[in-house]
C-alpha cells in the first residue's frame, strides 16, 4: 500500500448536537474518533486537529489558527505536521469508515496522475473529508487561498477541491455516513447491531478495548463454543473459549512469534479443544 500520513479533523462546534463533544460520542462502545483512527491505523503519522483526549492509539495533536477557523484552517494546521507525499484527510464522525475505503482512495492516486482522490456518496456528492490528497498540491492550494482571501478562516472546502484534479471513488455506501445530529447517532447505533455485522463490530470493539491486534477467525471459535455447549454443557462454551485463549497466549510466548504465530496458536488450541468436545459427546452417544 502507498505510504501516507493522515489528518483527522476533530474540531467544530457540533451545533446540531447541542454542542456535545462529537468525537467522543460512542457508537458500538467506541468513540467516533477511535473508529476513524482504526480505519487509518497504518498511516505513518496521524495528526488530529482538535481538543486532546484519550485515544485508542498514539496520534499527534494540533489546533487550527484561529480556533474554530473551519476545515481549511484545520487542514493547514494538520498538513504542517505531515511529511508523506500522500495525505489522507478524514472527519472524526465517520462510524462506518473502513480500511477498504482508505485502500481504494490510495489506489486511485498510486500512479501519480491525479492530485488526489475523494469518496463519492450514494447520492453522487463529493466527500472532501473522506479523501486522499497529494501533499504538495494540498499545500500549494492552501497557500494560494490564504493569499487570495487574506487567510483561511471560515472558507468552505469547495474552494480547495475545485482547484485540484481529483479522482472520484465510489466506496462502501456507508463509508461517508457522518453523524451530524442525534438522529444520525441513533441510526448508526442501530445499524451496528444488525444481525449481519453485530458480531464483527463486537469483536473489533473488544480488541480495541484490550489493545489486541489479532485477526480472529470467529467461525472457528463459534464452532468450538457450539461443540462445547452441545457436547458437554452450555456453561462449557465460554469457559472453553477462555481456556483456548489462555493456551494460545502461552504458546505464543513460547514461540516468541508475531501476529501470525498468535493466530496459528489460537487455531491450534481451538482444534484440540473441539476434538476433545466431540470425543466427550461421542462417549454419551455410545452408552
Amino acid at each position: 500500500m502507498t505510504a501516507y500520513d493522515a489528518i483527522v479533523l476533530a474540531g467544530g462546534a457540533a451545533e446540531r448536537l447541542g454542542g456535545a463533544d462529537k468525537p467522543g460520542i460512542r457508537v458500538g462502545g467506541r468513540a467516533l474518533l477511535d473508529r476513524v483512527l482504526s480505519a487509518c491505523a497504518d498511516a505513518s503519522t496521524t495528526v488530529v486537529v482538535g481538543g486532546r483526549r484519550p485515544t485508542a492509539r498514539a496520534v499527534t495533536w494540533t489546533y487550527e489558527a484561529p480556533r474554530g477557523g473551519g476545515p481549511l484552517a484545520a487542514l493547514d494546521a494538520g498538513v504542517r505536521l505531515t511529511t508523506a507525499e500522500r495525505v489522507l484527510v478524514l472527519s472524526a464522525d465517520l462510524p462506518f469508515l473502513g480500511a477498504d475505503t482508505v485502500g481504494a482512495l490510495l489506489a486511485a492516486v498510486e500512479d501519480g496522475r491525479r492530485e488526489g482522490a475523494l469518496c463519492v456518496d450514494q447520492d453522487g456528492r463529493d466527500q472532501p473529508l473522506v479523501a486522499v490528497y497529494g501533499a504538495e498540491p494540498l499545500r500549494r492550494e492552501l497557500a494560494l487561498l490564504a493569499t487570495e482571501h487574506g487567510g483561511l478562516s471560515g472558507l468552505p472546502l469547495r474552494l480547495l477541491t475545485h482547484e485540484l484534479d481529483l479522482a472520484r471513488v465510489e466506496g462502501d455506501p456507508l463509508a461517508s455516513f457522518d453523524c451530524d445530529t442525534w438522529k444520525d447517532i441513533a441510526s448508526a447505533r442501530a445499524r451496528i447491531r444488525e444481525h449481519g455485522i453485530v458480531l464483527d463490530e463486537w469483536i473489533t470493539a473488544v480488541k480495541d478495548e484490550l489493545g489486541i491486534e489479532l485477526d480472529v477467525d470467529t467461525d472457528v471459535l463459534l464452532d468450538l463454543a457450539r461443540d462445547a455447549a452441545h457436547g458437554v454443557a452450555r456453561p462449557a462454551a465460554p469457559l472453553t473459549t477462555f481456556l483456548v485463549g489462555y493456551a494460545a497466549a502461552k504458546a505464543g510466548q513460547n514461540r516468541n512469534g508475531g501476529g501470525d504465530g498468535a493466530v496459528e496458536a489460537v487455531a491450534e488450541a481451538a482444534r484440540k479443544a473441539a476434538a476433545l468436545a466431540r470425543r466427550w459427546a461421542n462417549e454419551n452417544e455410545t452408552q
